[in-house]
C-alpha cells in the first residue's frame, strides 16, 4: 500500500523474498511440467523453434502411416505375383503334356479328281511329310487307281508306310498317315487339277481335348487372382497405379506404375480342343507362356525394389522424425536433477530471507521499548 511507510532493511528484506517466491513458482513449474520453456513468454525464440521442429515430426509421423500402407500395398501385389507365377507353370506343364499326348487316329487329307471329260496333263505331284519332300510323276490323263499307284509306290513315301493312298469310290482321292500325328501337304504343277488344297490334319487326340480345357481354365484363374490382388482399393496388378509421398510438402515421391496381368495382359490366348489338336499352335502356347513368366519375374523384381526403397525411406523417416523430437525437446525441456537442485536452494533461500526479514522488523519494534 502507498501510505505504508517501510524500512530500507525490511523493504530490501521482502523484495529479496518476493523475487525468491516468484524464483520458486517457475522451478515447481518446470519440475511438474518437465519443461524449461512452456510459453512464447519464456523464450519466444526456443519456444517457436521447437513448435516448428515438433509440427515437422508429427507431419512426418503422418506420412509414415501412409507409407506403411504404401508398403502392404506392394506386398499384395508381390504374393500376386508368386501366385500368378505358379498358375502360369501349372499351365506351362499342361501344354507340354499336350504336345507328348499323341493323337488317337492317323491324319488324312482328301482331293477330288474329276476323270469324266478331263483330260489332266503330265505333271508333277510333292508330298511333303516327316521334314522330307517327294515327288510324284503323273502321267497325261492318268487314271485314279494309276494316281493312287503311283504314289504308293514312290520309295520313302509310300513304300515306307509313311502314308497310303486310296479312293472313296467317288472320284476322291484320299491320303491317310498311317501312324498318328502324321501330317502331309501337297502341291505340284497339277495340284488345282488334281483338286488337292490346303494341308492333311492330323487325328483328334481326346488327351489333348481334355488339357485344352484344363488350360483354359487355369487362364481363368489367372485373370481372377490378378483382380483380386487389391488392397486398400488399389490394385497393382489391374493397372492401378501407385504414388507414395516421403516428405510433408510432396516434392519428394515414388510412382510405381501397375501392370495389366490378366490372360489377356500376359498375350495369353484361349484355346478349343481342335486348337490344340496342332503341335504348331502348342508350341505358339508354349512361347507365348514362357514370355509371361519371363514378364511376371520382372514385374516381381521391380516391385521388389520399389518395396525396398519404401523400406529404406520408412527407416529414414523414423530416423528424422527421432532427430526433430530430440531438437524440440533439448530447447525447452528442463534439466530435472538441475531443478530439484534449484528448489532445494531457493527453499533454504526462503527460509533465510524469512528470518532476515524477522530480525529487520525486530530492530524497529526496538522503538516501542522508549514508551512506558
Amino acid at each position: 500500500m502507498s501510505d505504508i511507510t517501510l524500512s530500507a532493511g525490511i523493504r530490501q528484506n521482502l523484495l529479496a523474498l518476493q523475487s525468491t517466491a516468484k524464483d520458486l513458482t517457475s522451478t515447481q513449474e518446470r519440475l511438474a511440467t518437465g519443461k524449461k520453456v512452456n510459453t512464447a513468454f519464456d523464450n519466444p525464440s526456443a519456444y517457436f523453434t521447437s513448435q516448428s521442429l515438433t509440427n515437422r515430426a508429427n507431419d512426418l509421423s503422418s506420412l509414415l502411416d501412409q507409407i506403411g500402407q504404401a508398403q502392404q500395398t506392394i506386398n499384395a501385389a508381390n504374393n500376386g505375383l508368386t501366385s500368378l507365377t505358379s498358375l502360369l507353370e501349372q499351365a506351362l506343364s499342361t501344354v507340354q503334356q499336350a504336345q507328348q499326348a499323341s493323337n488317337d487316329t492317323a491324319g488324312s487329307t482328301t482331293g477330288t479328281v474329276s476323270l469324266t471329260g478331263n483330260t489332266l496333263a503330265a505333271g508333277t505331284l510333292l508330298v511333303a511329310t516327316g521334314g522330307s519332300t517327294y515327288t510324284v510323276s503323273i502321267a497325261a490323263s492318268a487314271a485314279l487307281s494309276t494316281i493312287e499307284s503311283d504314289i504308293n509306290s514312290t520309295s520313302g513315301l509310300g513304300s515306307a508306310g509313311a502314308l497310303t493312298a486310296t479312293d472313296d469310290g467317288s472320284g476322291h482321292l484320299v491320303l491317310t498317315g498311317t501312324s498318328p500325328n502324321t501330317s502331309f501337304t501337297l502341291s505340284g504343277t497339277d495340284q488345282t487339277a488334281f483338286g488337292l488344297s490346303g494341308s492333311a490334319v492330323s487325328g483328334t487326340s481326346s488327351t489333348r481335348t481334355t488339357l485344352a480345357s484344363t488350360y483354359n481354365g487355369l487362364l481363368t484363374q489367372i485373370t481372377q487372382l490378378g483382380g483380386d490382388a487389391s488392397y486398400n482399393g488399389i490394385n497393382l496388378l489391374n493397372g492401378n497405379n501407385l504414388t507414395v509421398n516421403f516428405n510433408e510438402t510432396g516434392t519428394s515421391s515414388l510412382t510405381i506404375n501397375g501392370v495389366t496381368d490378366n490372360a489377356a495382359g500376359l498375350s495369353l490366348l484361349t484355346y478349343t480342343g481342335t486348337d490344340f489338336q496342332s503341335n504348331t499352335t502348342l508350341q505358339s502356347a508354349t512361347t507365348a507362356i514362357n514370355a509371361a513368366i519371363t514378364t511376371v519375374r520382372s514385374q516381381t523384381e521391380n516391385f521388389g525394389t520399389n518395396a525396398s526403397v519404401i523400406t529404406t525411406r520408412q527407416t529414414f523417416e523414423n530416423n528424422m522424425i527421432n532427430t526433430l523430437q530430440t531438437g524440440a525437446s533439448n530447447l525447452v525441456l528442463a534439466d530435472q536433477n538441475q531443478e530439484s537442485a534449484n528448489l532445494l536452494t531457493l527453499q533454504t533461500q526462503q527460509q533465510l530471507e524469512i528470518s532476515a526479514l524477522s530480525i529487520a522488523n525486530q530492530a524497529n519494534q526496538s522503538v516501542l521499548k522508549l514508551f512506558p
